[in-house]
């Protein structure tokens, strides 16, 4: 009996740096797109238009975008432990100086230390989970990292504007920082450290570009993303002007799609290393259908509930899938592998929403699912033709 009981805690303890870890995805990921829902607020208090607010979350994109290689190439000889401490460190005290902001500006500079905070840790992130795994739950751990982003979705973006709402934006921002510093003292006491990797430079790049699959993973990325973000990033509107649904219910709906993000990392989890080209084909197909089918399903709820249920697995499968097959077709340099795709990642990100802006606004909002349709056609193509024959078995 008394051995069980050993054996369980040893079990909780190597699942331990892995729900460090977890939190850590939560907090980071609610971070990102908090913003959006307080940009009335924030525009307010500092007397400036919305639009020029808004000008925090392309910036802060395009920060993580430009700044993910070079910041990793810059620590990637770290160790893993102290590079991921400190990268939350930078990213509360980041956060309290957005809360103690006199000025615009000041909220800018300090939303930058956050990207720059983001642009380090989602390249590690990944790398390091799968790492401290427990033998034979690699999938697992990744499944993890997923259902930090998606609760974050589901319960921190919702919470964060309540908070933003009731007390004032800048109590959401002190709040997520305190949060962090908690994060902080949690990922000290359990995260293990680890045999840090050598040193990388640019002049390993091209070495490291010439590894088969790697171009084409991120070809189908940037395509898929952005043809991702070119809806998704006006679905609010999409579902109020075009759908003609009310505020509460688009919240719900919204919701669902987070909660499929849960449902997709469990599926993951228990099929990935025996369906793996599978599930990578029902990713980037199943995002194809999704923003084809968005316009004819606006028809009624049922239909757009079946809609992101089936676009918010298929999402959920293909970040899951990309990432792992980085992991497993780049060995060495695994984490400066992963910084290209996170700022590759964030240009989709950018573009997607740059073209559905142009196409709400030159065409009509209900156009979006259409034109990212087209653009993930390419991704389709190009999963199926490039990269498919260049993985890893």
């Amino acid at each position: 009996m008394q051995n069980i009981t050993i054996g369980r805690r040893s079990a909780v303890r190597e699942w331990l740096p892995l729900l460090a870890l977890t939190f850590s995805t939560f907090i980071f990921n609610t971070s990102e797109f908090i913003p959006i829902g307080l940009l009335s607020d924030i525009a307010a208090d500092f007397a400036i238009t919305e639009s020029r607010a808004g000008l925090m979350i392309t910036i802060y994109a395009w920060v993580v975008a430009l700044t993910s290689l070079p910041l990793m190439l810059l620590v990637s000889g770290v160790e893993s432990k102290r590079l991921m401490c400190g990268i939350v460190t930078l990213f509360a005290v980041s956060h309290i100086i957005s809360a103690l902001s006199t000025g615009y500006w000041m909220l800018m500079a300090s939303r930058i230390g956050v990207a720059c905070a983001h642009a380090i840790f989602w390249s590690i992130v990944t790398p390091l989970a799968v790492k401290i795994a427990p033998e034979g739950r690699k999938a697992a751990a990744l499944s993890m990292i997923v259902a930090g982003s998606s609760i974050a979705m589901i319960v921190g973006l919702p919470m964060g504007r309540a908070i933003g709402i009731a007390t004032g934006w800048r109590n959401t921002f002190l709040i997520i920082g305190l949060i962090s510093f908690a994060v902080l003292l949690f990922l000290n006491f359990v995260l293990p450290r680890t045999e840090s990797e050598k040193a990388f430079s640019f002049k390993q790049l091209p070495e490291l570009l010439r590894i088969p699959a790697l171009p084409p993973l991120y070809l189908v990325t940037v395509l898929l993303v952005t043809a991702h973000f070119t809806a998704y990033s006006y679905i609010e509107p999409f579902m109020a002007q075009t759908a003609g649904l009310k505020e509460g219910t688009i919240t719900l709906l919204l919701t669902l799609f987070g909660i499929m993000g849960l449902v997709g990392s469990v599926i993951f989890s228990r099929y990935y290393e025996r369906h793996r080209i599978l599930l990578m084909r029902l990713a980037v197909i199943g995002v194809c259908a999704g923003l084809f089918l968005l316009r004819p399903a606006a028809w009624s709820v049922q239909s757009v509930i079946a809609l992101l249920a089936l676009w918010g697995l298929s999402y959920t499968f293909f970040g899951m899938v990309f990432q792992s097959e980085v992991i497993r077709n780049v060995p060495k340099g695994t984490s400066v592998a992963m910084s290209i795709y996170s700022g590759i990642f964030n240009v989709g990100i950018g573009g997607g929403a740059l073209i559905g802006g142009m196409v709400c606004s030159g065409i009509s909002v209900g156009a979006v699912g259409y034109i990212g349709g087209i653009i993930s056609i390419a991704a389709c193509l190009a999963c199926m033709l490039y990269l498919q024959p260049r993985l890893k078995k």
